[in-house]
């Protein structure tokens, strides 16, 4: 029988800290959560725990040769996922914290389960409920959209609701997601920057 995931609501600039405290909790138990970013609101579950990544593909219904993207606490825990350059950074320091996902070639700490596909896409959102979260569990989360594959992804914690009913425990609703549409993505695994999705960057601001 499904189970009944909690709901709870907080302030998307200042967070209610019990509100993190129960994240943070959920999410080193191997749990996942719905959390708010300032695109689309996304799954959130523990990216060094590779039983919390998988279940985040079964959850969406996700392909498993189609990585997700992971969100930061801060800037410099992407060096414990991808090896980082002068361009990874000049993207990095004009765009974040925000929408932009940079794919770069993994590093070499970064763990098995998430080496596998050859790249790892890596986000500092601009969104204290993310990153506070993301702190506090080892730097890093998932923060792949909360909806299931071919579905729109969710403007809304109701929305996420709709599609993903109980299979994650905590649904943390914070309003309509400020950009609603998700983050660009750019691969610079080649050397070069190449769009690979473009969201709420647009790609000539980027390029």
């Amino acid at each position: 029988m499904e189970m009944k995931a909690k709901a709870v609501e907080t302030d998307y600039s200042c967070p209610s800290i019990d509100v993190i405290n129960t994240a943070v909790e959920i999410i080193k138990k191997g749990g996942l959560v719905v959390i708010p970013t300032e695109t689309v609101y996304g799954i959130a579950g523990d990216a060094f725990n590779k039983d919390a990544v998988y279940r985040v593909y079964q959850v969406k219904e996700r392909a498993l040769d189609r990585p997700i993207p992971l969100l930061l606490g801060e800037s410099h825990h992407a060096l414990k996922l991808v090896e980082v350059n002068e361009l990874f950074w000049r993207l990095a320091t004009r765009h974040w914290p925000g929408p932009l996902t940079i794919v770069a070639k993994p590093s070499p700490e970064a763990p098995d389960h998430l080496k596998q596909w050859g790249s790892i896409g890596v986000r500092l959102p601009d969104c204290e409920i993310c990153r506070a979260i993301a702190r506090r569990v080892g730097g890093v989360i998932t923060g792949t959209s909360a909806n299931i594959s071919g579905s729109p992804p969710p403007k809304t914690a109701v929305e996420a609701m709709s599609m993903l009913g109980g299979s994650v425990e905590l649904y943390i609703d914070s309003g309509p997601a400020i950009f609603g549409v998700p983050s660009t993505v750019v691969d610079i695994t080649s050397g070069k920057p190449v769009i690979i999705r473009e969201g709420a960057i647009k790609a000539s601001d980027l390029l």
